[in-house]
């Protein structure tokens, strides 16, 4: 009968979209379809589930008006900015739009970032110009009265040598190679009390000027198969203490592909390029 069981003509129901940069996984959600109703804590947790939602690393609400995107993590909280979101953010404007190439700006919480897509089917790829990096204490926020590059800190009895960049977001780098290690070091350098809001973290190995591995801890998603904004942040790193040049595209080799990173003069933003890509679509009741 009309009104009864599960299939209630009744029940509202929130399109999305599956994206995914370098494994790195989203849900899409365009501002216009939540019809003035926010997107709750509680609703973004439970999309992300993987085992009783759809499953992904964050949602990203998008607004294809204003051409703006918050992000939620898998945890319910909510970064400043993430690269390989926007990344599939610019590119599911430029699908919408049925465009091949795509210019866009986007704003975040982080600031504009400026995007081109290139929406060639099977080889889609987004450059984007990122935030310029900062290395100031206060952006990240660190509690140091100078930023720290290669600075000493002891972890668990582990002496590290970490560096500190804001990318809009917060990253703490390490370019000592600690391996299996690192599954035990992050979480302890992410809640360490030099950054009271938490921190990303990076584990930088197989370095060689150029080329580099990186494994990061994000905050809000853990463990994930590529970081955008890390990727980043370790280049900058490389850069600021000695280990790359400036205006090189340096290749950031993450558990998910490869990033291509380019740093530009002190002040300059930072153009990060890789891929993404359309998964599926679907709906889901509120």
């Amino acid at each position: 009968m009309p009104g009864r069981g599960p299939y209630n003509s009744a029940s509202v129901t929130l399109p999305f979209y599956k994206y995914e940069g370098l494994g790195n996984d989203f849900l899409i959600v365009e501002k216009e379809a939540l019809a003035g109703v926010q997107l709750t804590t509680k609703e973004a947790i439970a999309l992300c589930d993987r085992h009783r939602g759809i499953g992904g690393d964050g949602v990203l609400v998008l607004d294809v008006d204003a051409l703006s995107m918050d992000v939620i993590n898998s945890d319910g909280s909510v970064p400043e900015m993430c690269g390989n979101g926007i990344r599939c953010a610019a590119l599911h404007l430029a699908r919408r739009a049925n465009e091949p190439t795509l210019e866009v700006t986007i704003e975040t919480l982080a600031g504009p970032h400026p995007c081109v897509v290139v929406n060639r089917p099977g080889a889609e790829s987004v450059a984007v110009q990122m935030a310029p990096p900062s290395l100031v204490p206060s952006d990240l926020p660190l509690s140091s009265a100078a930023p720290w590059l290669d600075h000493p800190l002891t972890v668990d009895g582990r002496n590290l040598r970490v560096s500190g960049v804001s990318m809009g977001n917060p990253h703490a780098v390490t370019f000592d190679e600690v391996g299996d290690a690192r599954f035990e070091v992050g979480p302890l350098i992410q809640g360490d009390p030099h950054f009271p809001e938490g921190i990303n973290v990076g584990f930088v190995s197989e370095h060689d000027g150029s080329s580099m591995r990186l494994d990061v801890l994000e905050r809000g998603a853990g463990w994930t198969q590529a970081c955008g904004t890390g990727a980043c942040a370790a280049a900058v790193a490389a850069v600021e203490t000695g280990r790359a040049r400036r205006e090189e595209q340096l290749s950031i080799r993450l558990p998910g592909g490869t990033l291509m990173i380019t740093v530009g003069a002190p002040g300059d933003t930072v153009l990060m390029q890789g891929p993404a890509r359309f998964v599926f679509r679907g709906e889901v009741e509120r």
